[in-house]
């Protein structure tokens, strides 16, 4: 257990910000499995509708630091073909 006032208060920073940074993994993770969702039902309009939209999700994470730039465009890569091969 923290011994000193300011170690109690990072701690308490500390599970705030895990908390912060959890709700953000969960929103890239909902927005790469819609995207999936949308690509493996077909519909090639709306799938590259939710593209557009979790690209900007993805992108404003990485922003974040929530998780690494290389990360983001592996996934943004990877919807992209995805969505390509769906048109072919």
């Amino acid at each position: 257990m923290a011994n000193t006032a300011q170690a109690r208060k990072r701690a308490r920073q500390a599970t705030k910000l895990n908390a912060h940074n959890s709700s953000l993994r969960s929103t890239l993770r909902t927005a790469i499995k819609s995207t999936r969702k949308a690509i493996t039902a077909g519909d090639k309009a709306h799938a590259a509708e939710v593209f557009r939209a979790a690209t900007s999700t993805i992108d404003r994470i990485a922003d974040k630091k929530i998780i690494h730039k290389n990360k983001a465009a592996r996934h943004k890569s990877r919807l992209a073909a995805a969505l390509k091969a769906l048109s072919a």
